[in-house]
Protein backbone atom coordinates (compact mmCIF):
# COMPACT_ATOMS: atom_id res chain seq x y z
CA UNK A 1 0.00 0.00 0.00
CA UNK A 2 1.15 3.21 -0.57
CA UNK A 3 -1.15 5.53 1.31
CA UNK A 4 -1.34 9.35 3.53
CA UNK A 5 -0.75 7.67 6.11
CA UNK A 6 1.78 5.03 5.58
CA UNK A 7 4.14 4.04 2.16
CA UNK A 8 3.74 0.05 2.61
CA UNK A 9 1.10 -2.26 3.71
CA UNK A 10 2.80 -2.53 7.53
CA UNK A 11 2.80 1.38 8.15
CA UNK A 12 -0.75 2.16 6.66
CA UNK A 13 -2.24 -0.53 8.67
CA UNK A 14 -0.61 0.78 11.64
CA UNK A 15 -1.71 4.03 11.44
CA UNK A 16 -5.19 3.00 10.68
CA UNK A 17 -5.29 1.33 13.52
CA UNK A 18 -3.84 3.86 15.67
CA UNK A 19 -6.58 6.75 14.28
CA UNK A 20 -3.51 8.45 12.58
CA UNK A 21 -4.80 11.24 10.42
CA UNK A 22 -2.81 12.51 7.63
CA UNK A 23 -5.58 15.06 6.41
CA UNK A 24 -4.29 18.52 5.77
CA UNK A 25 -4.78 21.97 4.02
CA UNK A 26 -4.25 22.01 0.93
CA UNK A 27 -2.58 24.67 -1.22
CA UNK A 28 -5.57 24.28 -3.47
CA UNK A 29 -8.69 26.62 -2.82
CA UNK A 30 -12.31 26.07 -3.43
CA UNK A 31 -14.80 28.44 -5.16
CA UNK A 32 -14.74 30.70 -1.71
CA UNK A 33 -11.01 31.28 -1.84
CA UNK A 34 -10.29 28.94 0.92
CA UNK A 35 -8.33 25.70 1.22
CA UNK A 36 -9.37 22.54 0.63
CA UNK A 37 -8.66 19.81 3.36
CA UNK A 38 -7.27 16.72 1.47
CA UNK A 39 -5.31 13.78 2.49
CA UNK A 40 -2.14 14.09 -0.26
CA UNK A 41 1.21 12.76 -0.27
CA UNK A 42 3.64 14.99 -0.39
CA UNK A 43 6.36 14.95 -3.39
CA UNK A 44 9.54 13.46 -1.90
CA UNK A 45 7.57 10.27 -0.88
CA UNK A 46 6.33 9.83 -4.80
CA UNK A 47 9.55 8.21 -6.60
CA UNK A 48 9.68 10.22 -9.84
CA UNK A 49 8.61 8.49 -13.29
CA UNK A 50 10.64 6.32 -14.61
CA UNK A 51 13.19 7.56 -17.12
CA UNK A 52 11.84 4.98 -19.88
CA UNK A 53 7.91 6.83 -20.06
CA UNK A 54 9.56 10.15 -19.45
CA UNK A 55 9.11 10.63 -23.63
CA UNK A 56 5.40 9.44 -23.59
CA UNK A 57 5.02 11.70 -20.29
CA UNK A 58 4.33 14.87 -22.54
CA UNK A 59 1.45 13.51 -24.35
CA UNK A 60 0.27 11.82 -20.56
CA UNK A 61 -2.47 13.64 -18.38
CA UNK A 62 -0.65 14.61 -14.85
CA UNK A 63 -3.10 12.53 -13.06
CA UNK A 64 -2.24 9.50 -15.00
CA UNK A 65 1.43 10.28 -14.35
CA UNK A 66 0.77 10.45 -10.30
CA UNK A 67 -1.10 7.45 -10.62
CA UNK A 68 1.29 5.83 -11.99
CA UNK A 69 4.28 7.37 -8.94
CA UNK A 70 1.68 6.23 -6.35
CA UNK A 71 1.17 2.80 -7.33
CA UNK A 72 5.05 1.79 -7.64
CA UNK A 73 6.15 0.77 -4.09
CA UNK A 74 3.16 -1.15 -4.11
CA UNK A 75 2.74 -3.08 -6.92
CA UNK A 76 6.43 -3.74 -5.74
CA UNK A 77 5.46 -4.80 -2.37
CA UNK A 78 2.63 -6.73 -3.61
CA UNK A 79 4.43 -8.53 -6.14
CA UNK A 80 8.28 -9.16 -4.97
CA UNK A 81 9.34 -12.22 -5.99
CA UNK A 82 6.70 -13.76 -7.60
CA UNK A 83 6.20 -15.00 -11.33
CA UNK A 84 4.66 -13.06 -13.93
CA UNK A 85 0.98 -12.68 -13.30
CA UNK A 86 -2.15 -10.92 -14.60
CA UNK A 87 -2.89 -7.78 -13.14
CA UNK A 88 -6.57 -6.51 -12.30
CA UNK A 89 -6.34 -3.21 -11.88
CA UNK A 90 -9.15 -0.81 -10.66
CA UNK A 91 -8.68 2.65 -11.91
CA UNK A 92 -11.24 6.06 -11.66
CA UNK A 93 -14.66 5.82 -12.99
CA UNK A 94 -14.94 6.68 -16.58
CA UNK A 95 -17.02 9.87 -16.99
CA UNK A 96 -17.22 10.34 -21.02
CA UNK A 97 -16.60 14.07 -20.18
CA UNK A 98 -12.38 14.00 -19.81
CA UNK A 99 -10.10 12.33 -20.87
CA UNK A 100 -9.33 8.83 -19.68
CA UNK A 101 -6.47 7.64 -17.45
CA UNK A 102 -6.89 4.46 -18.43
CA UNK A 103 -6.60 1.87 -20.72
CA UNK A 104 -4.54 -1.14 -21.62
CA UNK A 105 -1.47 1.42 -21.84
CA UNK A 106 -1.35 2.06 -18.36
CA UNK A 107 -0.54 -1.70 -17.67
CA UNK A 108 2.10 -1.33 -19.78
CA UNK A 109 3.20 1.70 -18.40
CA UNK A 110 2.99 0.76 -14.95
CA UNK A 111 5.08 -2.48 -15.87
CA UNK A 112 7.63 -0.38 -16.87
CA UNK A 113 7.21 2.14 -13.74
CA UNK A 114 7.57 -0.61 -11.39
CA UNK A 115 9.87 -2.29 -12.81
CA UNK A 116 7.59 -5.96 -12.49
CA UNK A 117 6.92 -8.51 -14.67
CA UNK A 118 3.20 -8.46 -15.31
CA UNK A 119 1.53 -11.11 -17.51
CA UNK A 120 -0.09 -8.22 -20.18
CA UNK A 121 -2.67 -10.58 -22.34
CA UNK A 122 -4.92 -11.63 -19.14
CA UNK A 123 -4.55 -8.21 -17.24
CA UNK A 124 -7.17 -6.13 -17.04
CA UNK A 125 -8.87 -2.61 -16.25
CA UNK A 126 -11.82 -1.75 -14.50
CA UNK A 127 -12.90 1.86 -14.48
CA UNK A 128 -15.42 1.45 -11.96
CA UNK A 129 -13.85 3.82 -9.24
CA UNK A 130 -14.50 2.72 -5.64
CA UNK A 131 -15.95 -0.94 -6.62
CA UNK A 132 -13.78 -1.31 -9.25
CA UNK A 133 -11.46 -2.93 -7.04
CA UNK A 134 -13.40 -5.60 -5.97
CA UNK A 135 -14.83 -6.30 -9.48
CA UNK A 136 -11.16 -6.49 -10.31
CA UNK A 137 -10.87 -9.34 -7.36
CA UNK A 138 -14.11 -11.15 -8.65
CA UNK A 139 -11.98 -11.32 -11.95
CA UNK A 140 -9.41 -12.77 -10.90
CA UNK A 141 -11.16 -15.24 -8.84
CA UNK A 142 -12.40 -16.52 -11.69
CA UNK A 143 -9.18 -16.52 -13.96
CA UNK A 144 -7.97 -18.79 -10.85
CA UNK A 145 -10.54 -20.98 -10.50
CA UNK A 146 -11.07 -21.66 -14.32
CA UNK A 147 -6.82 -22.44 -14.11
CA UNK A 148 -5.76 -19.82 -16.15
CA UNK A 149 -3.60 -18.81 -13.51
CA UNK A 150 -2.37 -19.70 -10.26
CA UNK A 151 -1.58 -16.27 -8.84
CA UNK A 152 -3.03 -13.13 -9.83
CA UNK A 153 -2.28 -9.11 -8.62
CA UNK A 154 -5.18 -7.17 -7.91
CA UNK A 155 -5.23 -3.59 -7.15
CA UNK A 156 -6.41 -0.17 -7.30
CA UNK A 157 -4.35 3.30 -7.85
CA UNK A 158 -6.40 6.83 -7.66
CA UNK A 159 -5.89 10.47 -6.85
CA UNK A 160 -7.64 13.47 -6.83
CA UNK A 161 -5.15 15.72 -6.62
CA UNK A 162 -6.41 17.34 -10.11
CA UNK A 163 -7.71 20.94 -10.58
CA UNK A 164 -10.22 19.80 -13.19
CA UNK A 165 -11.92 17.19 -10.88
CA UNK A 166 -11.56 19.22 -7.52
CA UNK A 167 -13.62 22.22 -9.31
CA UNK A 168 -15.94 19.83 -10.68
CA UNK A 169 -16.67 18.07 -7.05
CA UNK A 170 -16.41 21.75 -5.41
CA UNK A 171 -19.57 22.89 -8.15
CA UNK A 172 -21.45 20.03 -7.03
CA UNK A 173 -21.24 20.77 -3.06
CA UNK A 174 -18.97 17.23 -2.83
CA UNK A 175 -16.20 17.95 -0.74
CA UNK A 176 -16.34 18.93 2.43
CA UNK A 177 -15.26 22.82 3.08
CA UNK A 178 -15.89 25.16 5.53
CA UNK A 179 -19.47 25.20 6.15
CA UNK A 180 -20.53 22.73 5.12
CA UNK A 181 -21.96 19.46 7.15
CA UNK A 182 -21.50 16.44 4.62
CA UNK A 183 -19.04 15.80 1.93
CA UNK A 184 -15.62 13.91 1.12
CA UNK A 185 -12.04 14.90 1.95
CA UNK A 186 -10.09 14.05 -1.46
CA UNK A 187 -7.36 11.42 -1.12
CA UNK A 188 -4.73 9.12 -2.93
CA UNK A 189 -2.93 5.65 -2.46
CA UNK A 190 -2.78 2.68 -4.32
CA UNK A 191 -3.37 -0.69 -2.43
CA UNK A 192 -2.38 -4.28 -4.41
CA UNK A 193 -3.01 -7.73 -3.32
CA UNK A 194 -1.66 -11.27 -4.33
CA UNK A 195 -4.28 -13.94 -4.73
CA UNK A 196 -3.38 -17.50 -5.41
CA UNK A 197 -4.90 -21.00 -5.08
CA UNK A 198 -3.94 -22.84 -2.26
CA UNK A 199 -0.38 -23.77 -2.17
CA UNK A 200 0.62 -21.54 -5.10
CA UNK A 201 3.19 -19.30 -3.73
CA UNK A 202 4.73 -22.02 -0.83
CA UNK A 203 7.69 -22.37 -2.53
CA UNK A 204 8.42 -18.78 -2.31
CA UNK A 205 8.18 -18.78 1.00
CA UNK A 206 4.95 -16.66 0.94
CA UNK A 207 2.78 -16.78 4.20
CA UNK A 208 -1.09 -16.31 3.41
CA UNK A 209 -2.53 -13.46 5.73
CA UNK A 210 -6.14 -14.28 4.77
CA UNK A 211 -8.53 -16.65 2.84
CA UNK A 212 -11.37 -14.62 0.73
CA UNK A 213 -14.61 -16.92 1.07
CA UNK A 214 -16.45 -14.95 -2.04
CA UNK A 215 -17.47 -11.58 -3.79
CA UNK A 216 -21.01 -10.14 -4.34
CA UNK A 217 -21.72 -7.81 -6.86
CA UNK A 218 -24.88 -5.42 -7.10
CA UNK A 219 -25.47 -2.49 -9.34
CA UNK A 220 -28.03 0.78 -8.22
CA UNK A 221 -30.11 2.13 -10.76
CA UNK A 222 -30.88 5.27 -8.68
CA UNK A 223 -27.06 6.23 -8.45
CA UNK A 224 -25.41 9.29 -7.21
CA UNK A 225 -25.91 11.01 -10.73
CA UNK A 226 -29.24 9.12 -12.00
CA UNK A 227 -32.76 10.51 -12.15
CA UNK A 228 -34.11 7.20 -10.90
CA UNK A 229 -35.20 7.58 -7.29
CA UNK A 230 -32.88 6.18 -5.39
CA UNK A 231 -33.59 3.36 -2.60
CA UNK A 232 -30.13 1.41 -1.71
CA UNK A 233 -31.17 -1.50 -3.24
CA UNK A 234 -27.66 -2.31 -4.91
CA UNK A 235 -25.71 -3.09 -2.28
CA UNK A 236 -28.46 -5.21 -0.81
CA UNK A 237 -28.07 -7.19 -3.73
CA UNK A 238 -24.06 -7.09 -3.73
CA UNK A 239 -24.55 -8.52 -0.01
CA UNK A 240 -27.38 -10.88 -1.09
CA UNK A 241 -24.86 -12.56 -3.75
CA UNK A 242 -22.15 -12.19 -1.58
CA UNK A 243 -24.07 -14.46 1.37
CA UNK A 244 -25.13 -16.94 -1.36
CA UNK A 245 -21.93 -18.05 -2.57
CA UNK A 246 -20.94 -18.51 0.85
CA UNK A 247 -21.05 -21.84 3.16
CA UNK A 248 -24.47 -21.32 5.24
CA UNK A 249 -22.59 -22.36 8.30
CA UNK A 250 -19.87 -20.22 8.67
CA UNK A 251 -19.78 -17.95 12.16
CA UNK A 252 -21.73 -14.25 11.71
CA UNK A 253 -19.85 -11.73 10.29
CA UNK A 254 -17.58 -9.83 13.63
CA UNK A 255 -16.69 -6.67 11.30
CA UNK A 256 -16.91 -4.37 8.65
CA UNK A 257 -14.53 -2.37 6.42
CA UNK A 258 -17.31 0.31 5.09
CA UNK A 259 -16.76 1.89 1.59
CA UNK A 260 -18.40 5.58 3.67
CA UNK A 261 -16.20 8.64 2.54
CA UNK A 262 -17.78 11.34 4.61
CA UNK A 263 -20.90 11.96 2.42
CA UNK A 264 -24.12 11.36 3.63
CA UNK A 265 -25.44 9.86 0.49
CA UNK A 266 -24.05 6.55 1.29
CA UNK A 267 -25.24 5.93 5.01
CA UNK A 268 -28.82 4.86 3.65
CA UNK A 269 -27.79 2.38 1.67
CA UNK A 270 -25.51 0.70 3.98
CA UNK A 271 -28.68 1.04 6.20
CA UNK A 272 -30.65 -1.18 3.49
CA UNK A 273 -28.06 -3.59 2.92
CA UNK A 274 -27.57 -4.28 6.87
CA UNK A 275 -31.30 -4.23 7.98
CA UNK A 276 -31.86 -6.75 5.33
CA UNK A 277 -29.10 -9.15 5.94
CA UNK A 278 -29.04 -8.45 9.87
CA UNK A 279 -29.54 -11.93 10.94
CA UNK A 280 -25.95 -12.31 9.02
CA UNK A 281 -24.01 -9.88 11.49
CA UNK A 282 -22.86 -10.29 14.95
CA UNK A 283 -23.78 -8.14 17.82
CA UNK A 284 -22.25 -5.69 18.58
CA UNK A 285 -20.66 -5.37 15.26
CA UNK A 286 -17.63 -3.39 14.61
CA UNK A 287 -17.66 -1.25 11.65
CA UNK A 288 -14.49 0.89 10.30
CA UNK A 289 -13.90 3.35 8.00
CA UNK A 290 -10.69 4.20 6.93
CA UNK A 291 -11.60 7.22 4.74
CA UNK A 292 -11.82 9.33 8.00
CA UNK A 293 -8.26 9.32 8.11
CA UNK A 294 -6.79 8.90 4.60
CA UNK A 295 -9.36 10.68 3.08
CA UNK A 296 -11.30 9.89 0.38
CA UNK A 297 -9.12 7.01 -1.81
CA UNK A 298 -11.38 6.44 -5.12
CA UNK A 299 -10.32 3.20 -7.19
CA UNK A 300 -7.88 2.31 -4.35
CA UNK A 301 -10.27 2.05 -1.52
CA UNK A 302 -11.69 -1.58 -2.11
CA UNK A 303 -8.30 -2.84 -2.18
CA UNK A 304 -6.91 -0.72 0.80
CA UNK A 305 -9.96 -1.90 2.75
CA UNK A 306 -9.02 -5.65 1.69
CA UNK A 307 -5.72 -5.67 2.47
CA UNK A 308 -5.89 -3.52 6.04
CA UNK A 309 -8.36 -6.51 6.67
CA UNK A 310 -5.97 -9.16 5.60
CA UNK A 311 -3.39 -7.81 7.82
CA UNK A 312 -5.65 -7.53 11.10
CA UNK A 313 -6.57 -11.07 10.93
CA UNK A 314 -2.97 -12.45 10.24
CA UNK A 315 -1.57 -10.16 13.67
CA UNK A 316 -4.76 -11.10 15.49
CA UNK A 317 -6.50 -7.89 16.18
CA UNK A 318 -9.48 -7.91 14.15
CA UNK A 319 -11.65 -11.25 14.11
CA UNK A 320 -13.61 -12.72 10.84
CA UNK A 321 -15.55 -12.73 9.24
CA UNK A 322 -14.82 -9.36 8.16
CA UNK A 323 -16.66 -8.08 5.24
CA UNK A 324 -16.07 -5.61 2.94
CA UNK A 325 -18.29 -3.38 0.92
CA UNK A 326 -17.32 -0.15 -1.45
CA UNK A 327 -19.96 1.80 -3.56
CA UNK A 328 -19.28 3.78 -6.65
CA UNK A 329 -20.52 7.03 -7.58
CA UNK A 330 -22.52 5.13 -9.95
CA UNK A 331 -24.18 1.98 -10.78
CA UNK A 332 -21.50 -0.75 -9.00
CA UNK A 333 -21.98 -1.99 -6.15
CA UNK A 334 -19.48 -4.64 -4.34
CA UNK A 335 -18.97 -6.48 -0.79
CA UNK A 336 -16.41 -9.06 0.18
CA UNK A 337 -15.90 -11.51 3.15
CA UNK A 338 -12.61 -12.75 4.21
CA UNK A 339 -11.35 -14.73 7.41
CA UNK A 340 -8.19 -16.15 8.69
CA UNK A 341 -5.75 -18.16 6.67
CA UNK A 342 -5.54 -21.41 7.04
CA UNK A 343 -2.14 -22.38 8.73
CA UNK A 344 -0.29 -25.68 7.23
Amino acid sequence: MTTPVGLTSSATAAAVRAGISRLRESPIQDKQFKSIRAGFLEEAHLPPLSEKLRIASSLMPARKQRMLRLATQALKEASLGSAAAPLFLALPESTGQQEDSAGASILEQLAVQADVALHLPQSRVFQQGRAGGLLAVESACQALRSGRCRTALVGGVDTYLDLRLLADLDLEGRLLVDGAFDGLIPGEGAAFLLLGVPGATRHENRVPLAHLLGVGLGREEGHLYSEVPYRGEGLAQAFHHLFASVPADIPKTRCVYAGLNGENFWAKEWGVAYLRHRQRFEEPLRVEHPVEFTGDLGAALSTTMLGLAAVGLYKGYREGPILVWSSSDREDRAAALVVGARRG
